[in-house]
This record gives structure tokens, C-alpha cells and sequence, in this order.
């Protein structure tokens, strides 16, 4: 069978609607108002069964993945009707209507849902140099987060010496009526037990959780992007009622480098190059992450070539599958101040030897 149409709600309702829906449809079919129907009875237990999946959060992901719901403790009310008391009137506000008693008995049995729930994500930034962006590495973290409390369990209760429940005098039960008509149900404060079997956590404010900083190391790949959003599973904050954790999710800020960039797994820097080493060629030192490395430029270069230093940008990982990235220094020839009469001198002589129209191309070609 399919759940939501046993509650008559589509795919996407929200989980206050689901919740509307069981209550309202479970106040309809009820036994204690429907007694000897056979065919409310069915209905009831379908949508006890219903509900126990689409009102917990875990098991609705799963069904609407695909997945069977497993049998589960339906939810029941703890209220029984005891028959009819005419030695009082039912007046003012002790007229009470079925739809009153059944409303509180069910939005009652709807809070006591047992189902652990997922804990609360966590969202930090951790900011990164930018060598240490291009390594990877082992990162510690420090995190404050709510911890499932040690003394509790996460229960909020610790155990203590039984003593007779003060609330119903160690009967397990409330007796009342409301108009002619009597009801009893379980003693909210002991549980139907009589007695009082544990007390309030003092460690955690019977909440189940403490606030707990601790230590996490982050485990990140060579080349790490700035904004990169990495997740931690089980980090997060503590679940209620025992329930899982949620996750830790890290932001990653990279500070820029004073010359170098990101190109992918490439890093990249503008290299500045004199005119004479321009145009005879020269051997000069580039500075990379691991030092300064010997680059080669050709004779003739100009300005915006981009040369290559192979293995020289972001690391490759240990098993070899990603390939390291290279160094790319982009050529920008500089030239220098000419002050003297001399240096002017050469460099009219260079003009007359090398008379060479070098903006020809802007003109079709023409002189």
C-alpha cells in the first residue's frame, strides 16, 4: 500500500501536514469510537502503520528511496474510556466533545514519538595558506559542538532508588471525568510504572547533550580549492533521543600568494625578463614552492610566451592516478630607465640595424 495515500497526502508534505493528517484520521477510526467496527479497526492499524514511517525522518528518506517499511511498534494511546458517571452534570467546561478528548489524546500519543531524530549539521571555516592549500595534508581543527551526554546516555535521566510516584500515589494510573464520562490513562510522571525510577541529569540539565570541544583532523588532498566544502560525517551536533549525529561541514579559505596563482593543477606566476635576456636568450632562476628552479629562455622570446616547468605545480596524489601539475611562467619583458647619453646612443644604432616595421601587421601589410 502506498503510506500517503493512506493519509491522503502527496509525496512533498511538509512533516507538519503528515502529522495533521495522522491525528485527524486517526481521531476518525479510533476503536473508542468506532467499538466492534472491524472495518475502523483495519483502517486504524493502517494508519498507526503509516504514520510510525512518514513521521519519523530516517524512515521516510528510506521509503521514498525505494525501500519496504520495516514493522514497527505502532503508536497507542495510553487513555482508556471506563464507562459513564451520572452522579454529576456535564456542564460549562466539563461538556467536553469526543473531538476535545480524542484531539488530546492523540497530539499526547504524537509527542511521545520515540523515534531518535538526526542531529543538527556544523558549519566552520577553515582558512588555509596557500602552500598549504597546494600540499594537502593533516589539518587540526578545534570544534565546539553538542556531545551526547556521558553521565545520561543522552536520556537526561540517571537511575535512582525507586520511590512511590508522588503524582498518582503509586497506582501507574490517573483517573478522571469530563462530563458523565470517565477515562483513565497511564501517569505521565512515572510512566505507568507507580514509582520514580530515575531523576533529572544534573550534568547536562536533563537536555541529553553537552557542549564538548575537541580536536578534529582534517585529512585534505594535494590542491585543495579555495570555497571547497568538505564534509565530515558524524561530526556534527548530537541527535535528540539517542539519535545519530549530524555531519561537519568545513569551508575552505585559501589566502592568496604574494606571485603565484591557481590554473587548475597548474600554478602560474608572471615572470619578468630583461630586454637583452629577451632577445640573446638566458638561463635564469624561478622561484616554485620548493625553491628556486633554472628556467631557460629561449633567444628571441616575447612578451606573454608562457614556458613550462614540468611536475612543478600542484602534487600528484600517492597512488600516481593524478598526475602532478606544471609550473607556467608567463614572460613580461621589462625595460630598463634609460638615463645616459650613452645607453640612448646604443639603442638608436640598435634601431638603425634592426629596421624592422613591427606594427606592419596593423595596416594590411602596408609600409
Amino acid at each position: 500500500m502506498d503510506l500517503y495515500q493512506v493519509l491522503g497526502v502527496p509525496r512533498n508534505a511538509a512533516p507538519a501536514d503528515v502529522e495533521r493528517a495522522y491525528l485527524r484520521l486517526a481521531r476518525r477510526y479510533h476503536p473508542g469510537i468506532n467499538p466492534g467496527d472491524g472495518v475502523s479497526a483495519e483502517l486504524y492499524r493502517r494508519v498507526q502503520e503509516a504514520y510510525a514511517v512518514l513521521g519519523d525522518p530516517d524512515r521516510r528518506r528510506e521509503y521514498d528511496r525505494g525501500a519496504s517499511p520495516a514493522p514497527a511498534a505502532t503508536i497507542e494511546a495510553t487513555m482508556a474510556f471506563e464507562g459513564f458517571d451520572f452522579s454529576s452534570l456535564a456542564e460549562g467546561a466539563a461538556a467536553a466533545t469526543f473531538s476535545e478528548l480524542f484531539a488530546d489524546v492523540f497530539q499526547d500519543a504524537a509527542r511521545r514519538v520515540s523515534a531518535p531524530e538526526q542531529g543538527t549539521s556544523l558549519d566552520i571555516t577553515l582558512q588555509l595558506s596557500f602552500e598549504d592549500a597546494v600540499r594537502g595534508g593533516q589539518f587540526p581543527l578545534s570544534v565546539t559542538r553538542s556531545e551526547r551526554c556521558g553521565a545520561c546516555g543522552g536520556t537526561g535521566h540517571v537511575p535512582r532508588p525507586p520511590v512511590p510516584c508522588p503524582q498518582c500515589a503509586g497506582a501507574g494510573s490517573r483517573r478522571w471525568a469530563r462530563g458523565h464520562m470517565v477515562f483513565s490513562k497511564n501517569c505521565e510522571l512515572c510512566g505507568g510504572v507507580g514509582q520514580i525510577l530515575s531523576h533529572s541529569c544534573r550534568v547536562c540539565g536533563s537536555s541529553g547533550v553537552q557542549a564538548r570541544s575537541e580536536v578534529v583532523t582534517l585529512s585534505l588532498p594535494p590542491g585543495v580549492e579555495d570555497e571547497a566544502r568538505i564534509s565530515v560525517p558524524g561530526r556534527g551536533h548530537a541527535g535528540a533521543r539517542g539519535g545519530s549525529a549530524g555531519d561537519l561541514y568545513v569551508t575552505i579559505e585559501v589566502a592568496p600568494h604574494p606571485y603565484l596563482r591557481r590554473e587548475g593543477r597548474d600554478l602560474a606566476l608572471t615572470l619578468p625578463v630583461a630586454v637583452h635576456e629577451a632577445a640573446l636568450g638566458a638561463r635564469i632562476n624561478v622561484p616554485t614552492l620548493d625553491g628556486p628552479v633554472a628556467l631557460k629562455i629561449p633567444a628571441g622570446s616575447a612578451s606573454g610566451q608562457r614556458l613550462r616547468l614540468r611536475g612543478r605545480g600542484v602534487p600528484g596524489d600517492a597512488s600516481g592516478a593524478v598526475p602532478p601539475g606544471d609550473l607556467v611562467a608567463e614572460l613580461q619583458i621589462v625595460l630598463p630607465p634609460v638615463r645616459d647619453e650613452r645607453s640612448k646612443e646604443l639603442l638608436r644604432e640598435f634601431g638603425r640595424l634592426n629596421d624592422i616595421d613591427v606594427r606592419r601587421h596593423l595596416f594590411g601589410g602596408a609600409s
